[in-house]
């Protein structure tokens, strides 16, 4: 069996991303409906995109190596300050989503909206970021060498 070639595995990952931007806001918005089935359904689908493309973002750049981005002069630094920010907050989203997620699923639902206000922003945030970044650098400013 045939391995997805490396160069498919960046749009895949801004794909999962976008899928899980769009989970996210579809569910926040069944829940200010009360549609909570709907709401269950959206959010671990969400969980399920970020936890494929975590896989994938870590199997790639183990097999990739460090993509460096290419571009020059203004987008450089907006590229950079994107990135961090993006960075930083993908580690720190990992335990909020976490503890939310044990929080629904212990009916602990006071809790868990508390959580999920700071949660789904960020979430959010970096999920969107994930895509600009992606085609900041795999479209805009294609990387010299890319597998």
């Amino acid at each position: 069996m045939n391995a997805l070639p490396l160069s498919l595995f960046p749009a895949l990952n801004a794909s999962l991303n976008a899928a899980c931007a769009i989970l996210l806001v579809t569910g926040y918005s069944f829940i200010r409906r009360r549609k909570i089935a709907a709401h269950k359904a959206c959010m671990a689908s969400a969980v399920a995109c970020s936890a494929l493309f975590f896989a994938s973002y870590i199997y790639f750049h183990l097999r990739a190596g460090v993509i460096r981005f290419d571009g020059h002069g203004w987008i450089r630094p907006v590229y950079f300050t994107l990135l961090i920010s993006h960075t930083i907050l993908a580690v720190v989203i990992i335990p909020l989503i976490l503890i939310t997620l044990w929080r629904a699923l212990h009916e602990r639902f006071d809790r868990h909206r508390a959580l999920a206000r700071w949660t789904l922003p960020i979430w959010l945030y970096v999920s969107v970021t994930g895509v600009v970044i992606y085609f900041l650098l795999y479209r805009l400013y294609t990387p010299i060498g890319m597998p």
